[in-house]
């Protein structure tokens, strides 16, 4: 029989193995796990991000495009995405962010134990576990999640080692800042700059605690807490985040009450490349960097990308006069379409006129051959028949209106017409003193409509070229506005100065006979008179000095017709040219870009003006002095708030008239042949704008000169853009005399002779080509 002592001490020893066995497996475990963490970290599964790369992780940034009064224009990138520093986020949406994602962020060194081991015990039912920077971690270099179980695990491991360093490597607000600025809030909102300013139109330094609140809520899953999609459930959300601010004592529980019974809004305001103000300008920006950046490699050699490198670029123009200008177009154009459409309404060519059935159908093969349909079919293979076929077939499309984005059913022949009954625009505003482009609108709808109408589009100017003329005859001949010419009819002779036959313009008004003073005569746009410059100085040296300012005159033909404004232009040309008038005969290069900065604010570009001496201070005067004429007594009088025209006509046509203007304006208004064509040309002493106003193709326009003159067409858009120029005070735009030099020899003060010849004759509606 076995002594008690000894049982007991079996009994001991068997104990003693289990035991032994517990610590033997908890210490593999806990081996194993430090084992896995090894293998996690040499990259067994999967590459792991180098030292390197945590000191500077991929953020691809976005480059971002400044106005000259410090406003966001637009961007560049693949993703959209502007960092933002700490110090620039508000304390309440870090606040929101710790209360919901990770309350005890200021605790952990990057991975939070009883987070997790709370998730493990109840399988997250009770909250996850991952910490703000396992969060960053996933978003930085661990995108591609693993489907199944193991993959998952391995995922985790990964997370948790990146997260240990990131901690290491980075201080708590460096990580907050990291994952503000890489976290996607869809709509091309990636991160929170981006994001305040798509969802709230704000900077994310001016956000609201109940707007930081709704930012933060989105963290959770950006895609289904969407506040334009499902605004109910983000702002249940939103509401717990407040809920989790309470707890965590960053509001009181009134603050929080008070918080969540404020209705969660939004101002959807999107970023995409189509959308936004100054579209046109944008893209003509992409090709000035094309070129800068084929000019201006990288130090190491390489070549910089707009898309990726978070460049900022800093422009002349001024977001308040680029939204006045936008403004102003779709004041008068939406306005002056319904009044196109209802004249189309008999045309049996609509929209075209003037051209024959095989001329329609030539210019519907053009678009149809350059439009994205045939290009896209052409490269499936199709024949150019099946292409053709598939224009005559109904399709459901949603096209451009003035009311809006419309949905509806036609085909796609249909819709060329649609759209070639659209009339567009031009118009460009500029400081002539320093050559900076404040506004910049090159079309009605980029969207809609891609081609520019500024800088690439060249059109005839009408009679906005007379003032070229009128100056070179000044400059040579030091001729006065007082001075007279007969108004009589007027011939130049078939092999005269590149005449190929005779030459006898006729005057719109038909009237013929009498003297008349230069400035009575340009103000009106009497056709036989500035015949009769041209006559004297010659077709030569006008395209030698429009060549000067900065004109493209390779094609523009050496007869004396151009004098009526026969030549194609641009209004980017015309804005830069008249500038040189207003600014005392010194030609400055129109600047767009005045600095160009790498992310870390490193100076890569700095504008240095380029300036020309055209003109004497005299002729630059006197010439303006003659423009002036144009809006006292010619086409231009309606900016006065009269017009000796029928004003029921006009005001169906125009918006914003009378605009009574008091201060000194030199201007020109233009009208090509068949009213293709509309201009209008305004000064004053420190901003020269221009605007063209036509449809695509030139025998789309009015079928008469009362709505399809320039005073129509374009005026009104410079009239109701400059109200609000002078509303805005900050602008400091001039409302003074223009400058008048010492010395002036030649007169200008014609008394009450020009005003009274003027009336006398009356204003005629225009007809200039």
């Amino acid at each position: 029989m076995a002594s008690p002592t000894k049982k007991t001490k079996k009994q001991d020893t068997g104990y003693g193995k289990y035991i032994i066995g517990f610590w033997t497996l908890f210490g593999a475990g806990i081996l194993l796990i430090i084992f896995i963490f090894l293998l996690a970290g040499w990259g067994a599964f999967g590459k792991m991000p180098k030292f390197e790369e945590l000191e500077n992780p991929e953020t691809n940034l976005a480059t971002e495009i400044f106005s000259s009064d410090g406003q966001t224009l637009g961007k560049y990138y693949n993703e959209n995405r502007t960092p933002i520093k700490y110090e620039d986020l508000p304390t309440h949406l870090v606040q929101a962010l710790v209360a919901t994602e990770d309350e005890r962020y200021y605790k952990h060194s990057g991975i939070d134990a009883k987070g997790t081991l709370r998730a493990a015990v109840y399988l997250g039912e009770r909250g996850g576990a991952s910490t703000i920077p396992q969060q960053l971690a996933k978003l930085l270099f661990t995108q591609d999640v693993s489907q199944n179980f193991v993959g998952r695990v391995m995922q985790k491991f990964k997370e948790w080692i990146i997260a240990i360093r990131l901690e290491r490597q980075y201080t708590k607000e460096e990580i907050i800042t990291m994952y503000f600025n890489k976290y996607d809030f869809i709509y091309q909102a990636v991160g929170v700059r981006s994001a305040a300013k798509i969802y709230f139109d704000k900077e994310a330094k001016d956000l609201k605690i109940e707007e930081s609140a709704v930012l933060v809520a989105m963290l959770k899953n950006s895609a289904l807490y969407n506040p334009v999609r499902r605004p109910e459930m983000v702002e249940q959300r939103r509401n717990q985040v407040f809920k989790q601010m309470e707890v965590n004592g960053f509001i009181t529980s009134e603050e929080k009450d008070s918080l969540q019974a404020i209705p969660m809004k939004i101002t959807f305001t999107p970023q995409g490349h189509d959308e936004g103000i100054a579209t046109y300008f944008r893209v003509y920006l992409q090709g000035f960097m094309r070129d800068w950046i084929q000019k201006n490699p990288k130090p190491d050699g390489g070549e910089y990308n707009i898309y990726r490198d978070g460049l900022k670029i800093y422009t002349s123009i001024d977001s308040r006069m680029q939204k006045y200008a936008e403004e102003a177009v779709e004041m008068h154009l939406s306005h002056l379409q319904k009044e196109f459409d209802r004249q189309n309404k008999t045309n049996k060519t609509a929209p075209f006129r003037d051209i024959t059935p095989e001329e329609v159908e030539d210019i519907i093969n053009r678009s149809m051959k350059v439009s994205d349909r045939w290009r896209k079919m052409e490269a499936q293979g199709k024949s150019r028949d099946e292409i053709i076929k598939s224009f005559n077939k109904d399709a459901e499309m949603r096209v451009f209106s003035w009311s809006g984005i419309k949905d509806t059913i036609m085909t796609p022949r249909d819709s060329i017409l649609y759209y070639k009954s659209f009339l567009n625009t031009g118009m460009m505003s500029m400081t002539p003193q320093t050559g900076e482009v404040k506004a910049w609108v090159g079309g009605i709808n980029f969207k809609h409509f891609k081609y520019e109408h500024v800088k690439q589009a060249r059109r005839q100017v009408g009679s906005t070229f007379k003032p070229f003329v009128y100056a070179t005859a000044i400059d040579q001949l030091k001729l006065s506005p007082c001075d007279t010419l007969p108004r009589n009819h007027f011939t130049i002779e078939a092999g005269r100065m590149g005449a190929q036959s005779d030459w006898s313009p006729r005057n719109s008004d038909n009237k013929y006979g009498g003297m008349m003073t230069l400035k009575s005569a340009l103000a009106n746009s009497v056709n036989t008179i500035s015949a009769r410059l041209i006559a004297q100085t010659g077709p030569r040296p006008v395209i030698d000095m429009l060549n000067k300012l900065g004109v493209d005159t390779r094609n523009m033909p050496e007869v004396p017709s151009i004098s009526l404004g026969t030549a194609d232009m641009s209004v980017f040309e015309m804005v830069s040219a008249y500038s040189t008038f207003v600014n005392e005969g010194v030609y400055v290069k129109p600047v767009i870009v005045t600095r160009i900065e790498d992310k870390n604010g490193t100076t890569l570009y700095q504008h240095v003006p380029e300036t020309k001496d055209v003109l004497s201070k005299e002729t630059a005067y006197v010439t303006v002095n003659l423009m002036e004429g144009v809006t006292q007594s010619g086409s231009g009088i309606r900016l006065r708030g009269t017009w000796a025209g029928n004003q029921d006509h006009y005001k169906r046509a125009v918006t914003g008239y009378p605009y009574d203007f008091k201060n000194p304006i030199a201007g020109k208004t233009g009208t090509t042949q068949n009213q293709s064509d509309g201009w209008f040309m305004g000064m004053v002493p420190n901003l020269v704008t221009g605007v063209w106003v036509g449809a695509e193709d030139r025998a789309v326009h009015f079928p008469g000169i009362t709505y399809g003159q320039g005073a129509t067409m374009a005026l009104p858009i410079w009239g109701i853009y400059m109200k609000k120029v002078y509303a805005d005070k900050e602008l400091e735009v001039s409302q003074g005399d223009f400058p008048r030099p010492d010395n002036l020899s030649i007169e200008t003060n014609c008394g009450l002779y020009n005003q009274r010849n003027s009336r006398d004759q009356g204003i005629p509606d225009e007809l200039e080509f």
